[in-house]
């Protein structure tokens, strides 16, 4: 009797730990689950930037994001294309080569060199918030700011009979690009980002707009600027980006047009590189010279080819 009661306390006794046991398994695994649940959505986009706009996405620790980008002529004859330059292939409207280095994984910093303006520009990028993929934190958000200097002379920027004080002064040739992004992966095959931007020259022309009750140019303009990533295949993709420039002279302007930035293209994913072909009405690359300097309508045949080739190295 002695030895059947034992065995039945012993049976009880395993059986509670079993069931503990299980519990316990039970709770880490559900507290696991919920953990992986708050990690950071990745990849919301595949490079740091669509076509104009910059992305949500920061070159990694100790790796180097080398990017070639060649923006050609107008295509349309009626935009001075046409087969007398190829559809714009014997033109460059702007070529930029640049560098950007991962400070931290959120963190970079970059410096550029644009055939337009003879633009030389450094910058700095900060994703201080990300998505989770339970959605807690809903939204990822992004710093980004540059500054760029042109070397070209004075009589080459501005039409001869302006009146620039201080002549020579190199801070007349400064201007400043500042933006906060908001992205969000919606799905596998889906990203979406939102950029209110401000961009600040120092120097500028003041030209009036005599068809919107005399408006005139200002040295900062506010900028809202879209974009977003349709993935079609495993290693292509849709993409898309446009800037509306809120300014009253720039609105309805007759003797000077001016354009918001649009640029539609296809991303292709080839082992280690990203290539993007791209057509846009922005003459410029950079932010610091597409924002202000833009002229060309897409109705009227005014968009240029280009294509981006982004290559990262590891330190």
């Amino acid at each position: 009797m002695k030895f059947a009661k034992s065995i039945l306390v012993f049976c009880f006794l395993f059986s509670s730990f079993f069931a503990q046991e299980l519990d316990l398994l039970s709770f880490v695994t559900d507290s696991n689950l919920s953990l992986s649940k708050r990690f950071p959505v990745f990849a919301t986009f595949k490079t740091t930037r669509l076509i104009n706009s910059q992305t949500i996405e920061t070159v990694k620790h100790k790796t180097v994001d080398f990017r070639v980008t060649h923006r050609f002529g107008n295509i349309a004859q009626k935009s001075n294309g046409g087969g007398h330059t190829l559809w714009g292939f014997d033109e460059s409207s702007d070529i930029r080569i640049s560098f950007d280095f991962g400070i931290t994984d959120k963190i970079q910093m970059g410096f550029g060199r644009s055939k337009m303006n003879e633009l030389l520009d450094g910058s700095f990028k900060w994703r201080f918030l990300d998505q989770t993929q339970d959605n807690s934190i809903p939204l990822s958000v992004c710093f980004y700011g540059s500054a760029g200097i042109t070397p070209k002379r004075e009589s080459a920027l501005y039409p001869a009979n302006v009146i620039i004080p201080n002549k020579g002064n190199y801070s007349h040739r400064i201007n400043y690009f500042s933006q906060l992004i908001f992205a969000r992966k919606f799905s596998d095959r889906l990203s979406l980002q939102f950029l209110p931007s401000y961009h600040y020259r120092n120097f500028i022309v003041e030209y009036a707009n005599a068809t919107n009750d005399s408006a005139k140019e200002t040295n900062g303009l506010v900028v809202l600027g879209f974009g977003g990533r349709i993935k079609l295949t495993k290693r292509m993709a849709i993409i898309a980006d446009y800037y509306y420039i809120l300014s009253a002279y720039r609105k309805n302007n007759e003797a000077t047009p001016y354009e918001n930035p649009l640029a539609i293209g296809l991303e292709f994913e080839t082992g280690g590189h990203v290539f993007h072909l791209t057509f846009t009405n922005a003459g410029g690359i950079l932010e610091n010279n597409l924002i202000p300097d833009c002229r060309d309508q897409w109705l009227c045949g005014g968009f240029k080819f280009g294509f981006n080739i982004s290559r990262v190295f590891n330190l």
